[in-house]
């Protein structure tokens, strides 16, 4: 396979994600390097790694146990060759104009030590938001020997980068979330129990007014400062369930600072 190559090592953590990884792998076919850190699959996604792999994409895949969001990120982030690391998460991938910019090599500034990339939300029922609507922009593209994650982060682990970082103007790393109701509520449960366990370690805790005002403050956040009301009735689904992930985590924060009250 003839391929354009950017100087880029890609890292993955993975574990049974057979359904969405295939297009990640495709959209990252530009970098020199794909490292794979898999946790324990068992629905093909090794098979369908071992596919790839066999077509000629460069996949380095290391299997290892599930030690924690924060600390499999940094562990693949460490196996990477490259002096220049994207990462992806499985349900996302780089749209055109992404792998133009990399291919290009634009980035490879002596004093930028990682890039903000923008990433909207795709919205089932309705698709990726028109350009009026926020989309954020994520630290992906890194330097290898100046950024580093943050081990004290159970869940929604950060890149800490070592000097300046820049946005990438062209370009966005699209990301395919297309999941049933009970799925998306599935995944909020687990990161919100993350979430409060990690919070009351710290010695935080929750109250009446957090409960009642912090849910309503993040969907107002989303639904009109954001403007996630242009997408109807979608838009309005994304930003109540996010608000339900916050009531979540500080109703289980709260039963953590209770004894013998059950917080799941």
């Amino acid at each position: 396979m003839t391929r354009n190559i950017a100087p880029i090592s890609a890292y993955i953590i993975s574990k049974n994600e057979a359904s969405v990884l295939g297009d990640c792998l495709d959209s990252l076919d530009i970098c020199r390097e794909i490292v794979i850190v898999d946790s324990g699959s068992t629905d093909g996604t090794l098979e369908l790694i071992a596919d790839y792999t066999a077509r000629g994409f460069p996949i380095r895949l290391i299997q290892r146990e599930w030690p924690g969001f924060a600390q499999q990120k940094q562990f693949a982030l460490e196996q990477c060759t490259s002096a220049w690391c994207l990462n992806l998460d499985c349900d996302e991938r780089l749209d055109e104009q992404l792998r133009a910019e990399l291919l290009a090599g634009n980035f490879d500034h002596p004093d930028v030590a990682g890039y903000s990339i923008k990433r909207p939300e795709y919205l089932p029922g309705y698709g990726y938001p028109p350009a009026a609507v926020h989309a954020e922009h994520l630290v992906r593209l890194v330097r290898k020997d100046r950024a580093s994650y943050d081990q004290g982060l159970a869940v929604h682990e950060s890149l800490r980068v070592e000097g300046q970082v820049r946005k990438l103007t062209r370009g966005r790393i699209l990301h395919f979330r297309n999941l049933s109701i009970n799925q998306d509520f599935g995944k909020m449960n687990g990161y919100s129990r993350l979430k409060a366990l990690a919070g009351h370690q710290r010695g935080k805790t929750s109250s009446f007014s957090k409960i009642m005002l912090k849910p309503l403050a993040q969907f107002l956040k989303f639904y009109l400062a954001q403007r996630f009301f242009l997408c109807g009735t979608p838009g309005l689904i994304y930003s109540v369930m996010l608000s339900s992930y916050v009531f979540m985590t500080e109703a289980k924060l709260y039963r953590l600072s209770k004894d013998g009250m059950p917080s799941e």
